[in-house]
């Protein structure tokens, strides 16, 4: 599948087609995100959260890196006072991938390391290729993950898995990586993408603002414990019953059965 770039830069790009926002990463080899590509990531991030022909996002590094993580050199460079000031400017990056209000897959070849393992988190969900690598090596620098990995990792996996991956900064192949649940599907290298279109495009007719309530409580309520999650879980739920699609899908399980409603997304 090909399409023309919609709007980004030339390292980090939203493509179009159909419903399905294509997120790409292109920086050759390895897809190697530095300031530049951070602040790209981010702008893309937000377009797909807001064009209203994007139903589902797929995040993808092409055919043989999904991403290798930070410009090491670049970050060498930094002294304590300018990474301070730019650490909030990397998570904000990657947390605008997380928040993005609709269904979001990360097709993932190759290595998907630092900051790549990092981004890889913030899908709802991972398809990897059968030759696919993920970890956080950070502490092999002598530096912990930045972008989120000390917090989504363990939410993903578990406390104890979290800390082994990234206590000894080594690297887990595919089906490693999915006994573990850090990815949730693995197939053939050459059917990553499609296997993450097809993913995403299950949504394009789907109930919109009940996928964005759906995952604004989950979310949320992993944030927070379990009280606080069932006021968010309220909330979210109580509000759909002022929307479009409440009464649309409502009506039409009524009128013609379960899985017959068209869904607006007002």
């Amino acid at each position: 599948m090909t399409t023309a770039p919609e709007v980004g830069h030339p390292t980090v790009w939203l493509d179009i087609d159909g419903a399905v926002g294509i997120l790409r990463l292109d920086r050759p080899p390895l897809n190697v995100l530095d300031r530049a590509a951070q602040s790209a990531l981010r702008a893309a991030a937000e377009r797909a959260a807001t064009d209203e022909r994007v139903r589902a996002v797929v995040v993808y590094g092409g055919p043989t890196a999904f991403s290798a993580g930070g410009d090491i050199k670049e970050m060498a460079a930094m002294s304590h006072a300018e990474m301070v000031g730019h650490a909030a400017v990397l998570q904000g990056a990657f947390d605008a991938v997380a928040a993005i209000p609709k269904p979001v897959v990360a097709a993932i070849n190759g290595p998907a390391l630092g900051g790549g393992c990092e981004l890889a988190l913030t899908a709802d969900a991972r398809i990897c290729g059968t030759e696919a690598r993920l970890g956080l090596p950070e502490v092999l620098l002598g530096v912990i993950p930045g972008a989120g990995g000390t917090q989504r990792l363990p939410r993903l996996i578990g406390p104890a898995k979290a800390k082994e991956l990234i206590f000894s900064g080594r690297q887990v192949g595919a089906a490693e990586a999915l006994e573990m649940g850090l990815v949730d599907y693995v197939v053939p290298t050459d059917l990553v993408l499609d296997s993450a279109v097809q993913w995403a495009q299950r949504f394009e007719t789907g109930p919109a603002l009940a996928l964005h309530a759906a995952k604004t409580a989950i979310d949320g309520g992993l944030a927070t414990d379990l009280a606080a999650g069932l006021a968010i879980e309220r909330s979210v739920f109580a509000g759909l019953f002022g929307t479009q699609d409440r009464s649309t899908g409502m009506r039409g399980f009524v009128t013609d059965g379960p899985g017959r409603a068209r869904f607006s997304g007002r």
